[in-house]
């Protein structure tokens, strides 16, 4: 199935691409649409569902959207939904490395027992005006003291997977999306297509 992705990171792209091997995954300039979209919602739900219902009303075909962030304990689950704006002034967004920098900060002095922290990802589908399906995925870990690794992207090289003892960062592209919060996730999604496509289900509760 060819699915329309609401969003314009490549990185991204690349990431459910290889997530969702099968299906064709396009971005909305493939298409010479112009899409935008300012997250309001509270949760990362809202954020994905009312992302993917307005990349549908635009373009008409299925879409798929996430909204993913990271959630620290001890800054009160920030960065939380704001996590791509953490630390962003007047409108201009800080590079990644510069988010991991002040998100690090914040955190200094604070012991690895209370630097527990969790990304999250929710997808939405949206095949028909109410054909809707959303998913929520976790994986828990702590923020490091500094940066590891060079794979990944965003708050990547400053996330220790519990159960690895590593970042995101440092984990095989192959290992991170069968364990990350947007693997999880895709897998899920994954399920959902190839029961459509047999259509042997019509709605998620």
């Amino acid at each position: 199935m060819e699915l329309m992705l609401a969003s314009h990171n490549h990185h991204k792209l690349g990431e459910i691409s290889a997530l969702l091997l099968g299906h064709s995954i396009i971005l909305p300039q493939h298409r010479n649409l112009e899409f935008s979209f300012e997250e309001n919602g509270s949760t990362f739900i809202a954020n994905a569902l009312d992302k993917a219902e307005a990349l549908y009303n635009l373009c008409g075909v299925a879409t798929l959207a996430d909204d993913s962030g990271l959630v620290v304990d001890a800054l009160n689950g920030e960065p939380g939904i704001f996590s791509a704006r953490y630390g962003s002034s007047n409108g201009q967004l800080l590079p990644s490395d510069e988010r991991n920098r002040l998100l690090l900060k914040n955190l200094e002095g604070v012991p690895k027992d209370q630097r527990t922290a969790r990304f999250v990802c929710a997808m939405a589908l949206v095949i028909a005006p109410y054909r809707k399906f959303v998913v929520q995925e976790t994986i828990e870990g702590f923020i490091a003291n500094q940066p590891f690794g060079e794979g990944g992207f965003g708050y990547d090289p400053i996330f220790i997977v519990g159960s690895t003892e590593m970042t995101m960062a440092q984990l095989s592209s192959v290992d991170k999306n069968r364990i990350s919060h947007r693997g999880k996730a895709a897998q899920r999604i994954v399920a959902l297509l190839h029961n459509i496509e047999q259509k042997e289900i019509f709605y998620v509760s």
